[in-house]
């Protein structure tokens, strides 16, 4: 389709260079939304269906469809390194990005930039410290910062990937950032640290670098020097159990059981009107692929199962010891014990 038949249908498509600057050209003066996307990613044919709904409710935005793959020169000059990206224009300028296919946010950014009459002015100065502030928090949010595409769990780029290996493979303790999720802590990162590229790594507010320097730091040994290491899983696990007198390993949290084994547990220690606290050993991943508590605790307790009830930091056991020791009057006694 050409890009000057924009108008004539929902959801324009453009094929080539040419036609993108054309468009952009074209609808200069209004809000522009472009969806590179690939065939062969399912995620793309969903959010292509909520890029026509949206087209429905906002006839003043353009809405473009383009294949990443078939129009590299247009890929590779905005730098999109996964699809789904949504590239949000204006007066031919890109103003936002979106990375991944998250309706909700889609509709939120169409909503938020359609409603602004004009081109944003280039930020003041007030906004610009705002940042400066936010990028400082975050850079000391953990002793171990990794700024990275994706998340540990999800690495979305091959040296992100790369860079969480290293650090599980020397056990050193991180906290990350995914960049996908904020395209001004993306952009503004660039110029406060100024490095150009992402992985990210920072030590105590102090950028170490990216994957290259890791690299070299881990070849010379000198990694294991810089970067806080991770309690071993022994020790943490001995801290865990003893967090407080009473101390319930479960699926969910008091709020919310994440099974029906612990919600029954709940519902029992909560009829006792004994304090206690609980672990959800579904939320630990401390940076890691490996959720270590959730599967270290088995080997430690010896108990194969979840939820695990420890007094004092030593092991009472499960749903059924509970509900034994509750019928035979003990159970307020031992939870007692270890108060």
């Amino acid at each position: 389709m050409a890009a000057g038949a924009v108008g004539a249908a929902a959801v324009a498509e453009v094929g080539s260079p040419r036609q993108f600057e054309e468009l952009l050209r074209l609808k200069a003066k209004s809000l522009v939304v472009v969806h590179f996307w690939a065939p062969w990613a399912p995620q793309c044919a969903q959010m292509n269906d909520v890029m026509a709904e949206l087209a429905k409710e906002h006839p003043q935005v353009s809405f473009v469809k383009l294949e990443a793959e078939a129009v590299p020169e247009v890929s590779e000059k905005y730098e999109i390194s996964s699809v789904p990206t949504f590239l949000f224009f204006k007066n031919s300028q890109k103003i936002d990005q979106l990375d991944g296919a998250h309706a909700p946010e889609l509709t939120k950014k169409v909503q938020r930039h359609a409603s602004v009459g004009a081109f944003p002015p280039s930020g003041t100065e007030h906004p610009k410290e705002d940042l400066n502030l936010r990028l400082k928090k975050l850079i000391h949010t953990a002793p171990c910062m990794l700024f990275m595409k994706g998340t540990p769990q999800e690495p979305r780029c091959g040296f992100s990937k790369q860079m969480v290996e290293i650090l599980n493979k020397h056990n050193i303790q991180f906290s990350s950032f995914d960049i996908f999720s904020d395209e001004e802590v993306r952009q503004g990162l660039k110029t406060y640290s100024n490095w150009p590229t992402y992985p990210q790594l920072y030590v105590s507010g102090e950028l170490i670098g990216g994957l290259d320097i890791v690299k070299e730091l881990e070849a010379s040994e000198e990694l294991d020097t810089i970067c806080p290491k991770a309690p071993k899983l022994e020790e943490r696990l001995k801290v865990l159990t003893n967090k407080a007198s009473v101390m319930l390993f479960m699926k969910g949290n008091k709020q919310e059981a994440k099974c029906g084994f612990s919600k029954q547990i709940l519902e029992i220690l909560n009829s006792t009107g004994v304090d206690y606290e609980t672990f959800d050993i579904l939320e630990d991943e401390e940076g890691s692929v490996v959720p270590q508590v959730r599967q270290g605790l088995k080997t430690f307790s010896n108990w194969p199962t979840y939820p695990q009830l420890y007094v004092k930091g030593e092991l009472v056991g499960g749903l059924d010891i509970v509900k034994e020791l509750r019928e035979n009057g003990e159970l307020l006694p031992t939870l007692k014990g270890g108060n």
